[in-house]
């Protein structure tokens, strides 16, 4: 149990290598080997009360929450569960994801796939680089409601540029916490090389955004053939009309042909 223990806290913060400072990248890893790796940006948009300046009415403020760098995390990894745990600012937020395998028939057979299926939100409206003058400050759990999200066939890992938007529910007077997510790569099962994510699954939206990337490009070679096509046809048509000998609509003319 020790070892299993020890093997499922062998964790590794890689956001320094990233070029983009909002951008993070954490690996788990069991017996030397990969077995979860996660990149994305992330920031939460918390609301919180405080007074009003009359001390009697309470008014609600929003807090920016980004994910910082150099947090410390925990992962765990699983044949059909996956978790990982971030926490920065002395443990004042913690992130918890949770992934989930599963498989389901479809008309092609039995299909496996895996997808994000919670999260969890610690915050601290005590600490005071986000949170300006909160009333009764203290420690709330954000949490998903029925979450199905980043759903991903098995073997392969997501990947979403576009921002996607997850709301959570607080334990603080059931306010909404927005998590934002984006430039995300993440894979929690079925890693086949160590520090590599396997072949990419593109979420919904950058898929469309390829394609209307490279539509225009795609009509524009459509039309370009059609031009061509066209030119070619009226080159052969006009020479093939050239040399046949012209019939003069004129009856009078008839005299001078032979």
């Amino acid at each position: 149990a020790a070892a299993r223990l020890a093997a499922e806290q062998e964790v590794e913060n890689l956001s320094g290598l990233s070029p983009n400072p909002e951008k993070d990248i954490f690996v788990v890893r069991e017996n030397r080997t990969t077995c979860l790796m996660a990149e994305f940006a992330a920031k939460f948009i918390v609301p919180y009360d405080v007074w009003a300046s009359n001390y009697v009415d309470l008014i609600t403020e929003q807090a920016d929450i980004p994910l910082s760098r150099g947090a410390e995390m925990k992962g765990k990894c699983g044949t059909n569960e996956s978790e990982l745990e971030i926490s920065w600012l002395e443990q004042a937020y913690t992130l918890k994801l949770f992934f989930l395998k599963e498989g389901h028939n479809t008309s092609r057979g039995p299909e496996a796939f895996w997808r994000l299926s919670r999260i969890q939100f610690t915050y601290d409206t005590a600490e005071r680089t986000y949170f300006k003058d909160a009333v009764s400050p203290g420690k709330h759990t954000a949490n998903s409601h029925r979450l199905s999200a980043l759903v991903t066939p098995a073997g392969k890992s997501y990947e979403c540029q576009a921002q996607q938007t997850i709301s959570l529910i607080s334990s603080d007077h059931q306010k909404s916490v927005q998590l934002l997510l984006s430039e995300v790569r993440v894979q929690p099962f079925d890693i086949t090389a160590d520090f590599v994510f396997s072949e990419e699954h593109k979420c919904p939206v950058d898929q469309r955004e390829q394609l209307e990337e490279t539509l225009p490009l795609i009509l524009g070679l459509i039309l370009g053939l059609v031009i061509v096509i066209t030119l070619c046809v009226y080159h052969i048509h006009h020479k093939l009309t050239a040399n046949q000998v012209r019939i003069p609509r004129d009856r009078s003319q008839y005299k001078h042909m032979g």
